[in-house]
């Protein structure tokens, strides 16, 4: 039974309902119906201190020996920090043995309960792969992983959870750098699906995490050809769904300029690198047979032969972070130019 005492911030367990809390079937029989208090607050862990004789659970048994009458029992609840929806985030940096970390969450579930926390999240760091299973029984499910750690999450409120969904989307690049003879920079892959079919692409690749648009495509023309460029705008990009591990893909189509013309290829993804008259590329049957590929193709002639206008990096800041960010828009047309 949880009762509120009169102190603001802090409730009281009977001893008897402790062992319930803690997850235990059977309690031993206590001498006297001992209370404990616990004092909360929205950074620092939980401590209490309970002190209780202990009896015999058999009616018409004696007393256990003086040294083991008594019983002190230290609990700590996990340390939480309070996020700014309501929640908690717990970072478990101590090992712990799993039996114990269930009947410490149990409590502590508890506690934020009492306190009225919607949202729990606990980061589990590799090393203590060990409590997975007993948060995942108390009802904790994973959210997203990292290489060095697990995070999961819990929702205390009754009804359907409000928690945000781990990322949905993968962010790729590719890069359309044309040189002043109409040559395209253009690469055969190694690996992947296009690996053994004779397809010449653009330089493509992934956005790393922290990583700007603009930046990516720099370093991946870098990585497959050794040719340094400089990014000049976005001129389109495409979004597609069920992709890489079922998750989504905004895929950038980028122009950039060439800086150098040395193409060595990068040997362990690339099978060969060069540069290739465009409207050589654009005759591939494989370029030909895409809806895809035949727009990229119009665009990037448009962008070469007309008056077509992308976006391009713009540093600013925000009311979420001081530090600078990239927002991409159409400078031409915004500017009058």
């Amino acid at each position: 039974m949880l009762r509120r005492p009169a102190a603001l911030l802090s409730f009281s367990i009977t001893a008897r309902n402790l062992w319930s809390l803690l997850g235990f079937r059977f309690a031993p029989k206590l001498a006297s119906c001992t209370t404990l208090q616990l004092s909360s607050s929205s950074t620092a862990g939980y401590r209490t201190r309970t002190r209780f004789r202990a009896m015999s659970t058999s009616v018409n048994s004696t007393p256990v020996n003086e040294k083991d009458e008594q019983v002190f029992q230290d609990f700590k609840l996990l340390n939480a920090v309070d996020d700014r929806y309501g929640g908690v985030i717990v970072e478990v940096r101590e090992a712990m043995d799993s039996a114990l970390f269930g009947s410490v969450l149990r409590a502590s579930i508890a506690q934020w309960r009492h306190q009225g926390k919607k949202g729990v999240w606990i980061k589990l760091p590799i090393q203590h792969v060990n409590l997975v299973e007993a948060a995942v029984k108390e009802g904790f499910w994973f959210h997203h992983a990292e290489p060095n750690y697990l995070m999961l999450c819990y929702w205390i409120p009754e009804g359907t959870h409000t928690l945000p969904a781990n990322a949905s989307h993968r962010i790729g690049i590719g890069a359309f750098v044309m040189n002043e003879k109409r040559e395209v920079l253009v690469v055969q892959e190694s690996t992947g699906r296009f690996r053994g079919t004779g397809v010449w692409k653009f330089p493509t690749g992934v956005v790393n995490e922290g990583e700007d648009i603009c930046a990516a495509a720099v370093r991946e023309v870098k990585e497959e050809t050794a040719v340094d460029t400089k990014f000049i705008e976005i001129l389109a990009f495409r979004q597609s769904h069920k992709a890489f591990f079922d998750k989504s893909d905004i895929f950038f189509l980028c122009l950039l300029e060439p800086l150098s013309s040395e193409v060595q290829k990068q040997e362990t993804e690339i099978e060969a690198a060069k540069w290739m008259p465009f409207e050589e590329y654009e005759a591939q049957p494989f370029v030909q047979k895409h809806e895809l590929l035949k727009y990229i193709v119009d665009i990037c002639l448009a962008k070469k032969d007309r008056n077509y206008s992308g976006f391009s990096p713009v540093p600013t800041t925000s009311a979420f972070s001081d530090e600078k960010n990239y927002m991409y828009f159409n400078t031409t047309d915004l500017n009058g130019q």
